[in-house]
C-alpha cells in the first residue's frame, strides 16, 4: 500500500517503519504523503493502542531529501507554499493522533527528522543519536517543525539551535526535553517495549482526553477560567462508561474492560 514505509502490527502496537535506508530515511513528497496517510489509517483503527514511529537502517531520518530540496529551490512562492502545507499537514496528523505515539530514534534525526521526533508524544533515543535544526545552514528556517520543537525544548533553547544549526547529542536532547529516554542502541526495542507496556495500562479514551487537556491548559494563566475549564473536563470524563468501569474495576480488584 505504501512505497516508502511499512506498518508492522503486534499486540495492539503499530510501528510505522520509514523504509528509505539508502538515503537515511530522508523525506520527499512521497514519504510525506505516505506518513500522513499511515497516521490517518492507524488513528482510525480502534485495534491499535500505541503507535511507534521508526526508521529502517542506521538512521532515524536525515531530514529533507536532497533531490526534493533541489526541486523546491526552483519552485515559485505559491508552489513552495503548497509543498510546505503538505509537510505541515503530515506533522499535525502525527501530533494530533488520538493514541500515544513514540519516536524510536537512532543515528541521525536532522532537520525534519528532529521535527518528527518532536511531533510524537514521547521519544526514545539511542546514545549515538544526533539532532539538529540545521535549516539555517541552507538559508532557510525550521518553520513547519517549529511548533513541535518549541513545545518540546522551549524558546530559549530554540533561539540557540534554530540560529546555530549545530548538532546536539541524545543526552543534550534529553536534558532539553526533546527525548524522554536514552539507552544503548541494542536496548532501543526493549526500552520502548517497557514504555509501551506502561501506556497500554491506561484507558484509551482517558489518554485521548489527557492529550486534549494538555493542549487546552498549557500556557494558560491559573485563574478562574482555567479552574472552571479543568472542572468541566473532569466532570465530563467521570461520566464516561470507561471511567465508571475503571473506578469499579479498581474497587472490585478486577481487570478493567480495556485490558481484557
Amino acid at each position: 500500500m505504501y512505497s516508502t514505509l511499512s506498518i508492522e502490527r503486534q499486540d495492539r502496537v503499530a510501528t510505522i517503519w520509514m523504509d528509505r535506508p539508502d538515503v537515511f530515511n530522508a523525506f520527499d513528497e512521497q514519504l510525506i504523503a505516505d506518513l500522513g496517510a499511515a497516521c490517518a489509517e492507524l488513528d482510525a483503527d480502534a485495534s491499535v493502542r500505541v503507535v511507534v514511529l521508526a526508521g529502517r537502517g542506521k538512521h532515524f531520518s536525515a531530514g529533507a531529501d536532497l533531490n526534493w530540496m533541489k526541486r523546491a529551490s526552483v519552485f515559485t512562492e505559491e508552489e513552495n507554499r503548497a509543498d510546505a502545507r503538505k509537510f505541515a499537514h503530515m506533522l499535525r496528523a502525527l501530533s494530533d493522533m488520538s493514541k500515544p505515539t513514540v519516536a524510536r530514534v537512532q543515528g541521525a534525526a536532522l532537520g525534519g527528522g528532529t521535527g518528527l521526533a518532536a511531533a510524537c508524544d514521547m521519544a526514545v533515543a539511542s546514545v549515538d543519536a544526533q539532532f539538529a535544526t540545521s535549516e539555517v545552514k541552507f538559508g532557510i528556517i525550521p518553520a513547519v517543525i517549529s511548533p513541535y520543537v518549541l513545545r518540546a525544548i522551549g524558546p530559549r533553547h530554540a533561539l540557540r539551535y534554530f540560529q546555530s544549526g549545530e548538532r546536539f547529542s541524545a543526552q543534550r536532547a534529553l536534558a532539553m526535553g526533546l527525548v524522554t529516554e536514552v539507552c544503548e542502541r541494542d536496548q532501543l526495542d526493549a526500552t520502548i517495549a517497557q514504555l509501551v507496556g506502561l501506556l497500554m495500562s491506561g484507558a484509551p479514551l482517558a489518554q485521548q482526553s489527557a492529550k486534549h487537556l494538555i493542549a487546552a491548559v498549557d500556557g494558560c494563566p491559573i485563574d478562574a477560567a482555567i479552574s472552571e475549564e479543568t472542572a468541566q473536563r473532569i466532570a465530563r470524563q467521570r461520566a464516561t462508561s470507561e471511567a465508571k468501569d475503571g473506578i469499579s474495576a479498581f474497587l472490585e480488584k478486577r481487570t478493567p474492560a480495556w485490558l481484557v
